[in-house]
């Protein structure tokens, strides 16, 4: 199977909402939901993804011809490339009853697990989501991150007694996703989270807890107060908030402030191996690409992550490359482009 036969096959399965485009770049979907679009105008996630091809990287190929090493350590975990499977929720809602959270995890947690990655899990309304997705990665050796939505305290306990029996590497939550239309009005309520209550779950969470919907400096240190081990940049994929700036606008500040602190994952837009490289490169430790992943379990399954993985990480290695750099740790800002005056801007 090639790429285009996998977007080919895909659409063949997938629901009217998603085009399963040969870039997804947010504009065919921009303001559907139900669908992969956002709740307002969905401006935001095509800023995400315009907001990666504007980053110019340095080539360089004088330099000592060695086989880039993409490989990255996720909390004792040895993964083969710094890029985690995003995770999703509703997928029968949004991407087409073919597949439904249960079916679609069941796939993407082992396949990614066979690429030499990692996924993150969804959650959602319905209890049996959370109890599918945990019950998954157990099965595969904890080799996956649940994440739970900001749930009461109460709602929030009984899901991570379900992450710690699936022995997961990590657990998160993506405080994000209160703006999410089907979150509102919930009794018991889900919503946005003080610090002293991101501190109460941490400490409930007994194993690494990542904060993902960091969007701003003073959301980052916030986190590390409350313990956090690591943040994902993340603005839900520009699925809940109109006029915010992409993850790439605000990464680098993030990552200025908090980097040796805790880990920093980054998404929104990535969609390349090069997008990868740019994000290591403004500070991150590793990607989460979320709508591919969709795509590539719809048509292909297993096959399709496999396929889509490798992908992107040979983009990654390529991109090294021929940047001059053997190593993730290598990819710096020094191999991004800084335009001067004397330059004229294209």
């Amino acid at each position: 199977m090639t790429y285009k036969e996998l977007l080919e096959s895909a659409r063949d399965k997938i629901g009217p909402y998603c085009k399963a485009c040969p870039v997804c770049n947010g504009r065919a979907c921009s303001n559907q939901i139900p669908g992969p679009g956002a709740k307002g105008s969905g401006d935001v996630a095509v800023r995400n993804f315009d907001a990666w091809q504007k980053i110019r990287i340095n080539m360089n190929t004088i330099a000592e011809n060695k086989t880039p090493d993409t490989s990255f350590s996720f909390f004792g975990c040895q993964m083969r490339y710094p890029i985690f499977a995003g995770p999703v929720g509703a997928v029968n809602l949004h991407y087409g009853d073919q597949l439904n959270d249960i079916s679609y995890n069941d796939i993407l947690v082992s396949a990614a697990k066979e690429a030499g990655i990692c996924a993150f899990t969804g959650d959602g309304t319905n209890a049996e989501v959370m109890k599918a997705a945990t019950r998954a990665i157990e099965a595969n050796d904890g080799v996956g991150v649940p994440t739970v939505k900001p749930w009461d305290a109460g709602t929030i306990r009984e899901k991570f007694a379900l992450v710690r029996a699936s022995r997961s590497i990590a657990v998160a939550m993506d405080v994000d996703a209160a703006g999410l239309p089907f979150l509102q009005g919930l009794t018991p309520p889900a919503g946005s989270k003080t610090v002293l209550e991101l501190r109460d779950i941490v400490q409930m969470a007994g194993k690494p807890f990542i904060v993902k919907g960091v969007m701003t400096v003073q959301g980052a240190l916030d986190a590390k107060q409350a313990g956090a081990s690591a943040i994902v940049v993340s603005n839900h994929g520009g699925r809940v908030l109109d006029g915010t700036p992409s993850t790439a606008e605000v990464l680098e500040d993030i990552a200025a402030a908090v980097k040796g602190d805790m880990m920093i994952l980054v998404d929104g837009g990535i969609r390349t191996g090069l997008d990868v490289f740019r994000a290591l490169a403004l500070g991150a430790d590793a990607v989460l690409i979320a709508r591919p992943y969709v795509t590539a379990v719809y048509g292909g399954g297993k096959e399709g992550v496999a396929l889509y993985t490798e992908k992107i990480g040979k983009e990654l290695a390529d991109t090294m490359k021929m940047c001059g750099v053997s190593s993730l740790k290598g990819i710096t800002k020094s191999c991004l482009f800084q335009p001067t005056s004397k330059i004229v801007s294209f």
